[in-house]
């Protein structure tokens, strides 16, 4: 779908305009996304399987639930509304444990450009995995993994490809977080 996003300069500012998210990844314009990262105090993290209709990275494992900020919408408001829409979990502004943001291009063969900034949050997720409901439309499975298997899938030499490729640094410092917050 479609939507209308907040651009963003090089450093993550507000210019006061907005775009298509469709153009914005034409041209590869910066504007702002949601990751929340679900953890246990089991030491797991969600995981979620991509859709294979996604147009980038359709079928690898990724952040727990992600998404476009729509014009105008705060960050918390953003992550609240991506986890209600992919794995129908409410939750409240107060669970939300902010990371940083962090700046990303990535260059895909399809043509899209993605530049954005993630703003991520931590949120521990108290609920059983199966009272949880997926999109469909964006979501193919999700699953809970051991934060040092998951660590040690990411970092190992080939084993990796089954992760989207987020630089090194973004997910040391996702793992860092969850750690500091068991």
């Amino acid at each position: 779908m479609d939507e209308w996003v907040d651009v963003l300069d090089q450093d993550g500012r507000q210019t006061g305009k907005s775009i298509l998210k469709s153009e914005a990844h034409l041209k590869g314009i910066f504007h702002p996304t949601v990751h929340i990262w679900f953890f246990t105090s089991q030491n797991e993290v969600l995981l979620q399987q991509r859709a294979q209709t996604k147009k980038t990275f359709p079928g690898l494992w990724d952040v727990s639930v992600a998404g476009h900020t729509v014009a105008g919408e705060k960050a918390k408001q953003a992550a609240l509304r991506e986890v209600r829409e992919e794995i129908g979990l409410k939750i409240k502004a107060g669970d939300l444990i902010p990371v940083g943001i962090f700046k990303s291009v990535q260059h895909h063969e399809n043509g899209i450009l993605d530049c954005e900034f993630h703003h991520t949050f931590l949120c521990e997720l108290r609920q059983p995995l199966s009272s949880l409901g997926i999109q469909e439309e964006e979501v193919a499975d999700i699953k809970l993994l051991a934060l040092d298997q998951w660590e040690m899938d990411l970092f190992s030499n080939g084993n990796n490809k089954v992760y989207v490729p987020h630089e090194g640094s973004y997910y040391r410092d996702v793992i860092r977080a969850i750690r500091r917050n068991l």
